[in-house]
């Protein structure tokens, strides 16, 4: 009786020690301990305390900077997209998500030393109080700004929803100061912008970047383009930095059909790869579209240039992207810090990675980086009805002429005008 007890007893411990092998093996919580890794913590712990206790120096060195620290270069060093975020960059983050802000609603850009107002968002607290484009920040809540820079000003100008702030602004069609209160606001903005129609009936959008609202935005302007009877299309995605898969995900879905794969992102398993596919929900869309690039074209929007190049829905004009091929999980942790981190990278629906590698342009045109900058500034301005200081003659858009000549010999051999 005894020897089979212990046979029993055996067999239950072998059954355990192959159970816990295999929850290792396939990365599943294990009862035994990890030895390599708890030999690294306790490395980490003993330079940890010897810091603690013998640096002598300004920077700061208790546990919880020096932990901080030892974070924000552990995870610093594996890519150049995955970050540490301390509280107030895990806030910002949230802000880019959902492509909202607290502030007052100017667009601002730094200009031969001076802090210049590009525009007055409309509906925002600045145009209501009547601040305009062009005019040149002097002081923020009294207090004057020398030397300033964008960063700095930005600080100054943002606070908290419903708190105010004293603006004195010299504006040079006047030649004299102004003071205006505002009051903060959480400002949201539109991430799909200049929607118009071209001349040869070209229907034009730009996408800023791909936030939670930016399928809503895109869906609702390329209707209205359509109720204007627009032939073509053009989407801009230059110096689109990404965001949100999902909504790449949901502007490609406008023109693909229900279940076609426009992408898929694989992880660091087999079964980690999820397949994203089209809805599908919409009228079938056959006119042809041009989408312009550049090198500042990337992540989510270089999903969208790849996803439409690789079923032959749009022909790609401009210059080859980025190439930031990687998905970012952002993971929140305590204390209101948080984690990104590269958890996966992702493919175009013929499984191409542009990850380190981008989008070459089928009609590839560059365009120099002065032409450019004047080019972003001259968009800004576009859509503000203020006319006052227009100093700068408007420049030709090579790109965007180039994408309008190719839609008009694709309409022309299809037969339409």
């Amino acid at each position: 009786m005894p020897k089979r007890i212990l046979v029993i007893f055996v067999a239950i411990l072998a059954g355990f020690g192959l159970a816990q092998f295999a929850s290792r093996q396939s990365g599943a919580p294990s009862w035994w301990p990890d030895r390599e890794r708890d030999k690294q913590v306790r490395y980490f712990r003993d330079v940890l305390q010897m810091v603690k206790e013998n640096y002598v120096g300004d920077a700061p060195a208790d546990y919880a900077s020096l932990t901080r620290a030892a974070l924000d270069g552990m995870v610093g060093q594996l890519d150049p997209h995955s970050q540490f975020l301390v509280a107030e960059e895990y806030a910002e983050t949230e802000d880019e998500l959902t492509n909202a802000f607290t502030g007052v609603g100017i667009q601002v850009e730094q200009r031969d030393g001076h802090i210049v107002i590009v525009a007055a968002i409309p509906a925002t607290p600045a145009a209501r109080a009547g601040l305009r484009r062009g005019d040149h920040l002097v002081k923020i809540d009294g207090q004057e700004l020398v030397n300033p820079t964008l960063d700095s000003t930005i600080k100054l100008v943002r606070g908290e929803p419903g708190s105010q702030v004293s603006l004195t602004v010299f504006r040079p069609s006047q030649n004299k100061n102004f003071d205006y209160t505002v009051q903060r606001e959480r400002i949201q903005l539109n991430s799909v912008r200049l929607t118009s129609v071209l001349p040869g009936s070209v229907g034009y959008l730009q996408i800023t970047q791909f936030s939670e609202r930016t399928g809503e935005e895109f869906q609702k302007a390329l209707e209205g383009l359509e109720q204007d009877g627009i032939t073509s299309l053009i989407i801009d995605l230059r110096n689109n930095p990404g965001g949100l898969l999902e909504a790449a995900i949901a502007v490609c879905d406008e023109f693909f059909e229900p279940g076609e794969l426009i992408a898929y992102t694989q992880g660091r398993t087999p079964e980690s790869r999820e397949n994203h596919l089209a809805q599908g929900d919409h009228p079938k869309r056959t006119y042809p579209v041009a989408i312009l690039v550049n090198g500042g074209t990337a992540s989510a929007a270089e999903i969208v240039a790849g996803a439409m190049r690789d079923t032959q829905r749009a022909v790609i004009v401009g210059e080859k992207t980025f190439g930031k091929g990687s998905v970012q999980s952002v993971i929140e942790l305590d204390n209101g810090e948080g984690l990104r981190l590269t958890t996966a990278r992702y493919y175009t629906p013929s499984g191409v990675t542009i990850h380190e590698k981008g989008i070459s342009p089928q009609a590839e045109l560059e365009i120099s980086a002065d032409e450019e900058a004047r080019l972003r500034v001259q968009q800004t301005r576009a859509d503000d009805g203020d006319t006052e200081d227009t100093t700068e003659k408007p420049i030709l858009d090579l790109q965007l002429a180039a994408a309008e000549e190719i839609l008009a010999g694709v309409r022309a051999a299809r037969g339409n005008k």
